[in-house]
C-alpha cells in the first residue's frame, strides 16, 4: 500500500524541509565567484603597497587604501546598474551569465597585463561584471525562497551565505599562498580559474532556473533604451576625462565614489517612496528599512577593515613566523570567514527557532555591530607588545574570528529583510540597494584606513570600536520601532 506524503511541497517542486530545486547550483556558482573575488581582494592592498622589487606597485599607503575602498564601492555601485538593467533590459538569468564572462576577463587582465594598465582594466571589468552578476543571482535565490516563512527564508539565505563564505575562505587561502610563493600575477591567474569554474557551473543548469528569472519585469522602449545606454557612455567619458586631467586621482577617488553612492542611494529611495506603483504598506516598509540600511553601512565600514587597515597592521606589527613557517599575509583576511563558515550552520539549524533566531532583524543587526566593535576594541591588547613585528598572530586571529562571526547577524538577515519587504515593481533594485551597503561600507573603510596612517594603532582601535558600539546602542534602542515598520 502506498503511503501518501504529508510534507507540503513548495511551488519550486521541493519540500519545505529542503532547499528548492536549483538552489545549490546557484549557491555553488556563487561560491566560485566569491573565490575569485575575495582571492583578488585579499592580495590587492599588498600588491599596491609592495615595492617594485617584490612585484608590487609601490604606492603610497593612503593612496592604496583609497583605491581599495573605491574599488569596493565601484563593485557594489555597479550592482545598482545591473539591477536596473535586469528590470528593464535583460532578464536576470542572462545578466548573471553576462556578468560571469566579464568578471573572468577582468581577472585574466590582472594576470597577464603588467602595472597600472592591468590594474585599471582588471578592476574595472571585475566591478562591471560583478554589478551584472551579484544582485541578480541573489534576486533569483529570493524567487526560490519566496514561499517560505521568515525562519525558513532566514535559513535558506544563511545556507546561501555559507556557500559565499566557503568561497571567501578558499580564495584568500589559495591566492595568498600562491602569491607568497610565486608572485601576484599567478595569484590573479588562480582567481581567473575560479571564475571560469563558476561560469561552467552556472551554464550547466542555466535552463532549469525559475520561470521568473527569464522575465524582464518592466521592459522599456527602444528609444528609452538608447537614452539609457547613451547616459552610460557619457558617464564613462566624463570619468575618463576627470581621471586624465587629474581632478580625480588615486588619493581622492574613494571620496568621489562615496559621494556618488550617497547620491544614488538617496535618489533610489526617493524614487521608490514616491512611485505610484508602490502601495502604502510597501512604502511604510521601505521607509522602515532606511535605518537598517544605514546600520548595515556602519557595520561594513568596520567589517571591511580586513582589506584596508588590517593588511597595513599585519605588515607593520604581526610576527608571521610560526614554528619556522611564514604565514602568508593575505591569510589574515580569511580568518573571519573561516569562523563564519563554521558558525552559520548554527543559525540555519539548532539556533533557527531559539532565542537568537527569534530576535527581530534590527536587534540582530545591533548584535552584529556590537560584536565587530568589541573585536576591534580587543585589538588594543596588541599595544602591549614591543614596537616592530612582535605581535602574536594568534591574538590578531582571535580578534578577527569574533569580527567574522558577527556577520551572521547582519549579511544573511539583511537579504531576508529586503527580499520580503521589496515592492514588486522594485524587487531587484531594492536588493541592489541592500548590496550597495557594502559599497558605502567599503568607501568608509578606505576613509578610516587613511586615518589609520596618522594615528597610533591603539588610538585607532579605540575610535573605531567606540563609534561602532555607539551605533549598535542606538539601533538596539530603536529596534522595536523599526521592526514595527518593516513588518509584512
Amino acid at each position: 500500500m502506498a503511503v501518501k506524503s504529508t510534507v507540503k511541497a513548495s511551488p519550486s517542486g521541493s519540500s519545505r524541509s529542503r532547499q528548492p530545486r536549483g538552489f545549490w547550483n546557484l549557491a555553488v556558482t556563487e561560491l566560485w565567484e566569491r573565490f575569485s573575488f575575495y582571492g583578488l581582494q585579499a592580495v590587492l592592498t599588498f600588491y599596491l603597497v609592495y615595492s617594485l622589487a617584490d612585484g608590487g606597485l609601490a604606492m603610497e599607503r593612503t593612496t592604496a587604501v583609497s583605491i581599495v575602498g573605491a574599488y569596493g564601492a565601484g563593485v557594489y555601485l555597479a550592482q545598482v546598474l545591473g539591477a536596473w538593467a535586469s528590470d528593464h533590459l535583460v532578464a536576470p538569468r542572462r545578466m548573471v551569465l553576462i556578468g560571469a564572462v566579464i568578471i573572468a576577463l577582468g581577472h585574466v587582465s590582472l594576470a597577464v597585463l603588467p602595472g597600472g594598465a592591468g590594474l585599471a582594466a582588471g578592476l574595472s571589468l571585475v566591478a562591471v561584471g560583478t554589478g551584472a552578476l551579484k544582485t541578480n543571482i541573489t534576486a533569483i535565490i529570493g524567487m526560490m525562497l519566496a514561499d517560505r516563512d521568515r525562519e525558513g527564508s532566514d535559513a535558506g539565505f544563511s545556507l546561501f551565505y555559507l556557500a559565499i563564505n566557503v568561497g571567501a575562505v578558499m580564495g584568500p587561502l589559495l591566492t595568498g599562498l600562491l602569491q607568497s610563493r610565486a608572485g601576484f600575477h599567478y595569484a590573479f591567474g588562480l582567481a581567473a580559474i575560479g571564475m571560469g569554474v563558476a561560469l561552467v557551473q552556472y551554464s550547466l543548469n542555466y535552463r532549469r532556473l525559475p520561470e521568473q528569472s527569464k522575465v524582464v519585469k518592466a521592459p522599456i522602449s527602444r528609444s528609452r533604451t538608447g537614452i539609457a545606454l547613451g547616459a552610460v557612455v557619457v558617464m564613462a567619458v566624463v570619468a575618463a576625462v576627470l581621471w586624465r586631467t587629474g581632478l580625480v586621482d588615486g588619493a581622492n577617488l574613494n571620496y568621489v565614489m562615496g559621494m556618488v553612492i550617497v547620491v544614488v542611494a538617496m535618489s533610489y529611495f526617493s524614487v521608490v517612496l514616491r512611485s505610484r506603483l508602490v502601495t502604502g504598506a510597501e512604502r511604510r516598509r521601505v521607509g522602515g528599512y532606511i535605518p537598517m540600511w544605514l546600520a548595515e553601512v556602519a557595520y561594513y565600514a568596520l567589517n571591511l577593515q580586513i582589506f584596508t587597515t588590517v593588511p597595513l597592521f599585519v605588515t607593520d606589527r604581526v610576527r608571521l613566523d610560526v614554528l619556522g613557517w611564514q604565514v602568508p599575509e593575505a591569510w589574515f583576511s580569511s580568518i573571519g570567514n573561516v569562523a563564519l563558515v563554521l558558525f552559520i550552520p548554527l543559525m540555519a539549524g539548532p539556533w533557527r527557532r531559539g532565542a537568537v533566531g527569534r530576535l527581530a532583524p534590527p536587534a540582530k543587526f545591533a548584535l552584529g555591530i556590537g560584536s565587530v566593535s568589541v573585536a576591534y576594541l580587543l585589538m588594543l591588547l596588541t599595544g602591549f607588545w614591543a614596537p616592530g613585528k612582535t605581535v602574536s598572530p594568534l591574538l590578531v586571529a582571535s580578534c578577527l574570528i569574533l569580527a567574522g562571526i558577527s556577520e551572521v547577524f547582519v549579511g544573511p538577515i539583511g537579504f531576508t529583510v529586503v527580499t520580503r519587504i521589496a515592492p514588486e515593481a522594485f524587487a531587484t533594485q531594492l536588493v541592489a540597494l541592500k548590496i550597495l551597503t557594502l559599497g558605502a561600507g567599503s568607501t568608509l573603510s578606505g576613509i578610516l584606513g587613511a586615518y589609520y596612517t596618522h594615528l597610533s594603532p591603539s588610538q585607532y582601535f579605540v575610535v573605531v570600536g567606540g563609534l561602532g558600539l555607539l551605533c549598535a546602542s542606538v539601533l538596539a534602542l530603536a529596534a522595536r520601532r523599526v521592526e514595527s515598520l518593516i513588518q509584512v
